[in-house]
């Protein structure tokens, strides 16, 4: 009789031999990724950073084994490191930001890259702007550059700021889903989507006073980069929508050029060939971001002998790992996040350490074991945090038990509030035909049950716990902050500031990007001003073998990975094109 285990047998080789296969090409691609194109960067060449699509602070959870499948990310990070290597590389001339209205960069983001390109510039070296399509916050961009290309069909359009939320509770009502919550307070708006039709008072004045300040912030930078005043900014919001003709006219833009043309111009003003080719940008030398991002500053002989250590910590608070989730998007744990800071702590070439913070909150658990990993951090060596586009609710109980507390003056902080709900789906239940029985033994045993409302005894309790876990919180704040309780409060109960607000109220201790974290930190840190320092950063990246070896080659995780940067990148993409090509989306949580 024909033996069982042969089967099996030849499974279970073929499972085997179709894993090592596959281990092969992934090392293949890696080494392919690691190395890429070694030809060295010529005289004379000029960096492309391209600003299209989705960019991140810092590289999401996965490493290497998540970018072979979702690709390399564009990154804040890499981007102000690259436009700050280039001012002392003598092989770069000068910088070309391909710019778009898809970018996917938020305010305070783009405060920074305008501070790395005003840097660059102050050296002495070109920074042009070319966009393909161009909005208010393109523009707020592109003015930081000498000076502004468009093509001849580029998408421009120049309005004023807009925001939009949208509700789902006539949705939830029509469902059967009655939504059980308790915010804290009035200034909590989240919680608004599900409990209004529309936004309260409050929720409408925090929006005011965060509106009125970044138009200021806007008027002011145009001004002094491109000589326009408020009065003429307006006038051409008016307008709206621009030709490239128009768009030159009224002083948003320089010249009309394609690409190609761009280059042509530019090897005209470098002595290079001056009549049209149909070589493209062959003579001129062109380096991309990812290529130039592995020029290290060693490379440029300004490597020091102290560092500074980055600990990015980016996405929605929440559990243990950091990760990414095809729908949440990026998930920040405390695990994770406690892991870089311990390692940066007991690292004794780190002198100090800035924590990068870009989230707008999560759980309330896991943002208090961040907290508690960098007070303890802060108590052996100087910790900076510097927020990025938003550090709001857990994104601000994770960040001012730092040494120092600094942000962008556009940063969206505060909110510190907290909601608590839980969905009462009976009556979808009973519109699709389910039934439910239940058995309960001892007080309570249904508080949390989904298919009814809290009975008013465990309303009470459910609401008094809240209210006690936010106060403990609040109080831990205005202990941090030098503040009594009661000025802690009048700043709390979901207010949201920007920025330049939360420094005039005391939330933190001052304005500035990257840059001025770094700065701040050698400062604390005690090194001289004229000493080079070394910058790095966490988490360190692992190659494809260290991935592998560790055990973290975990497709369900890659697999999840794909997905996430399918949903963000192509299907957003996709509805833009359907949007009419140019035109943007509002987005519920920035000003547009």
């Amino acid at each position: 009789m024909r033996s069982r285990s042969h089967p099996f047998l030849r499974s279970f080789f073929a499972s085997l031999l179709a894993f090592a296969v596959l281990i092969l090409l992934l090392i293949g691609i890696g080494a392919a990724a690691l190395h890429g194109d070694e030809e060295k960067i010529e005289d004379g060449s000029w960096l492309v950073i391209d600003l299209y699509g989705e960019i991140t602070e810092y590289d999401p959870p996965g490493g290497l084994l998540a970018e072979i499948v979702g690709g390399s990310p564009r990154t804040l990070s890499r981007t102000l490191d690259n436009l700050d290597k280039a001012r002392y590389d003598d092989r770069v001339a000068g910088v070309i930001l391909k710019l778009s209205a898809a970018s996917g960069a938020g305010t305070a983001m783009l405060e920074e890259i305008r501070g790395a390109v005003h840097r660059l510039r102050d050296s002495g070296k070109p920074v042009y702007g070319w966009a393909d399509s161009m909005d208010r916050r393109t523009f707020y961009l592109a003015s930081a550059c000498d000076s502004i290309f468009i093509p001849p069909p580029a998408y421009i359009q120049f309005t004023g700021m807009a925001m939009m939320s949208t509700h789902v509770k006539k949705t939830l009502d029509k469902i059967g889903v009655k939504p059980n919550v308790h915010k804290i307070k009035d200034y909590k708006s989240a919680a608004e989507l599900v409990t209004r039709e529309k936004l309260s008072e409050p929720a409408m004045e925090n929006r005011r006073w965060l509106m009125d300040e970044q138009w200021a912030m806007f008027m002011d930078a145009i001004r002094e980069d491109r000589g326009m005043s408020e009065e003429e900014a307006t006038a051409l919001m008016e307008h709206a929508l621009f030709t490239s003709e128009e768009a030159v006219e009224g002083g948003l833009a320089d010249r009309i050029a394609y690409w190609d043309e761009l280059i042509d111009s530019i090897e005209g003003e470098d002595g290079g060939a001056e009549e049209e080719s149909d070589d493209d940008d062959d003579d001129l030398p062109l380096v991309d971001e990812g290529r130039y991002g592995d020029v290290t500053w060693k490379d440029l002989d300004r490597e020091g002998k102290k560092t500074i250590a980055v600990v990015h910590a980016e996405g929605t608070i929440a559990g243990r790992k950091s990760k990414v989730d095809p729908m949440l998007g990026i998930l920040m744990g405390h695990e994770s996040v406690a892991e870089d800071l311990r390692a940066a702590r007991e690292d004794d070439d780190v002198a100090a350490i800035v924590f990068r913070v870009n989230s707008g909150g999560g759980s309330s658990l896991t943002s208090d074991l961040i907290a508690r990993a960098v007070e303890i951090a802060s108590a052996e060596k100087p910790v900076v945090v510097s927020m990025v586009d938003v550090a709001a609710s857990g994104g601000y109980y994770i960040a001012y038990r730092g040494t120092r507390v600094i942000a962008d003056p556009t940063t969206i902080t505060g909110s510190i509030g907290s909601i608590s709900a839980k969905m009462n789906i009976s009556g979808l239940h009973e519109k699709l035909g389910f039934t439910h029985d239940t058995l309960e033994k001892g007080p309570m045993g249904l508080i949390w049950s989904s298919q009814r409302d809290f009975t008013d005894e465990e309303w009470e309790r459910f609401t008094e716990n809240h209210w006690e876990g936010f106060n403990m919180w609040l109080r831990d704040v205005a202990e941090k902050r030098g503040m009594t309780f009661e000025e802690a409060e009048k700043l709390a109960h979901g207010r949201v500031w920007t920025g330049r607000q939360a420094l005039a109220n005391g939330l933190i201790d001052g304005i500035g990007g990257m840059d001025r974290a770094v700065a701040l930190a050698r400062d604390l840190a005690e090194i001289p001003e004229d000493e080079m320092v070394n910058v790095t950063h966490f988490p360190k990246e692992k190659g494809l073998v260290e991935s592998i070896m560790s055990g973290e080659l975990d497709f369900s995780y890659l697999a999840r990975v794909a997905l996430y940067h399918f949903i963000r990148d192509d299907l957003t993409a996709t509805w833009k094109l359907l949007t009419d090509g140019g035109a943007l989306l509002y987005e519920e949580t920035a000003i547009r």
